[in-house]
């Protein structure tokens, strides 16, 4: 069996904000950008891997079964940076970490030897995703 991991999806609350911390600050390419009845997904990916992305979507769309309770948490949930999140990888944890403090990423914690036996740092993006960037050795 031969599968890959293509897309994973993280919410979004400013579409604008999103595309500039992706593209501008972690430096991703941008692969699509469609808008949609006053919705935007913007599909973004490191360079060099065309076949990995990350979509950034409009939480809780219309016509999905969420109900309004749902949605609420939902929004509330992304306020308190506790929805989504994802696990990138860098050779270059203390430049990437430079890089995401000159961009104002609201930083969660500095790079740190962790004792689990991995050295990261995480922040959070502008929707409040919490991004975990592990040092590859």
């Amino acid at each position: 069996m031969d599968i890959t991991i293509h897309a994973s999806f993280l919410p979004h609350n400013d579409p604008d904000a999103s595309l500039a911390f992706y593209r501008d600050t972690l430096g991703f390419e941008v692969r699509d950008d469609v808008g949609y009845g006053g919705m935007r997904w913007i599909t973004v990916g490191p360079a060099g891997q065309p076949h990995t992305s990350i979509v950034l979507e409009p939480p809780a769309v219309d016509g999905c079964g969420i109900t309004d309770d749902e949605r609420r948490t939902i929004v509330e949930m992304m306020a308190k940076g506790t929805y989504a999140g994802i696990n990138l990888a860098t050779a270059d944890l203390d430049g990437t970490f430079e890089r995401l403090q000159a961009g104002d990423a609201e930083v969660v914690q500095e790079p740190t030897e962790q004792p689990y036996g991995v050295r990261d740092c995480a922040v959070r993006d502008p929707a409040g995703n919490l991004i975990r960037i592990q040092e590859l050795r």
